[in-house]
């Protein structure tokens, strides 16, 4: 490595910030606010379900604030150590939980400098430099301080090239999977809200019932399994014991978290699997991982019969989100059981599940596909990065 070159962060980019240190005023619409829960697995934001800001307060924010092409921005509290590259300008809003580099593009080629803070390498002396016990952080001080290893420019250009061929393959199907995600609440509401499925001029409604038709309760339909109250001194990013399902793992349906200690198999969530965080934002998500603990304030709803999975998914989005807006926590909101145990489900005959399912079955390839893709472009990054493989 001798043609490589140590260099400070502070040295590499033009600035170094974080987000504002006041809770921003809320609005109906305007601007997004994203949250470290809104960085994915697959390093992007989810703009799907956000808050909104003011396009006012938006604009009186400091320009280093603002995410514009090429920044990078990399969580530093709580859950550290998530970097996102931002592809194109994008107005949106964060708090101080979140930092945002402006690489300086004399000195290096912006994604390079994300797939360097993508390296385990990156994340564990973040690891090393963080404070704190129960919220750890990445001061600005310690980013800015952080030394990172670089090759010219047209090595370091090569490198993103081949990374970026990874990456635009997981874009194409996240991009797929939320038109499928989207598709399938178009038809949910259209067959199951506005009550215009096939066949529904022929079909008396009693009540708001179609004959033929039920109202359920949700734990009638389905098997809800609550998770289990670990001892979080024996969780693990070393791949140590048995993958454990957090609430922060739910977005992405991935984890790199681990237990060393043993639990009941009824613990055990496998890949397909529904899986709903219970603190703060409320995620749903189908399991794309491997076989995994579950954790004490999340859940698996497991629908009775399998040919309901798909229609399942879409048809708790809307009741468990109405809880997440409406259940009122100390400090953040609690999905509790008391809550699911109330949610009526309006079901149908079984020929309208069937392009729930199909579309349910072609997301969950598409999951898995963006699994295998990532854990193939991480096999070849720290060789890249450090030098090891020439190109």
């Amino acid at each position: 490595m001798n043609e490589w070159i140590r260099m400070k962060l502070s040295e590499c980019c033009s600035s170094i910030a974080d987000g504002d240190h006041q809770p921003p005023p809320k609005a109906e619409t305007g601007i997004p606010f994203v949250t470290i829960s809104n960085m994915t697995s697959t390093n992007q934001f989810d703009f799907s379900d956000t808050l909104f800001v003011p396009q006012e307060y938006y604009d009186k924010l400091d320009e280093k604030r603002k995410a514009r092409k090429d920044d990078i921005l990399y969580s530093v509290v709580g859950s550290f150590g998530i970097p996102v590259f931002m592809k194109e300008d994008k107005a949106f809003v964060f708090q101080r939980h979140i930092a945002i580099l402006r690489p300086d593009n004399e000195k290096i080629v912006p994604r390079f400098l994300f797939y360097t803070m993508l390296t385990k390498d990156f994340y564990a002396r973040a690891d090393a430099a963080a404070i704190g016990a129960a919220q750890r952080t990445v001061s600005l001080t310690a980013l800015r301080n952080m030394e990172i290893c670089i090759p010219d420019k047209i090595q370091q250009s090569k490198i993103v090239d081949t990374l970026a061929a990874y990456d635009d393959l997981i874009e194409n199907n996240q991009k797929q999977i939320k038109l499928l995600e989207e598709t399938a609440q178009r038809l949910y509401k259209e067959w199951f809200v506005d009550l215009r499925f096939p066949g529904h001029e022929k079909t008396e409604i009693i009540d708001g019932v179609p004959v033929g038709w039920k109202k359920e309760k949700l734990i009638d339909i389905a098997d809800v399994q609550y998770g289990y109250a670990f001892d979080g001194s024996l969780f693990n990013t070393q791949k140590e014991g048995m993958p454990i399902i957090r609430i922060r793992n739910i977005p992405s349906g991935i984890t790199d978290d681990y237990t060393t200690e043993e639990a009941d198999a009824q613990y055990i969530i496998h890949n397909g699997d529904i899986v709903v965080g219970m603190d703060g934002e409320f995620h749903i998500n189908s399991w794309c991982g491997d076989d995994s603990y579950l954790v004490q304030r999340t859940c698996c709803m497991k629908p009775r019969n399998n040919e309901m999975k798909g229609w399942f998914l879409t048809a708790i989005y809307e009741p468990i989100k109405y809880f997440e807006k409406t259940v009122v926590g100390a400090t953040v909101a609690h999905l509790g059981k008391k809550h699911i145990d109330t949610i009526m489900l309006l079901t149908g005959t079984s020929e309208l599940y069937v392009p729930f399912q199909r579309m349910f079955e072609k997301r969950q390839l598409l999951l898995n596909q963006n699994r295998l893709l990532c854990e193939a472009r991480d096999r070849i990054l720290p060789k890249l990065m450090s030098g090891e493989i020439k190109l």
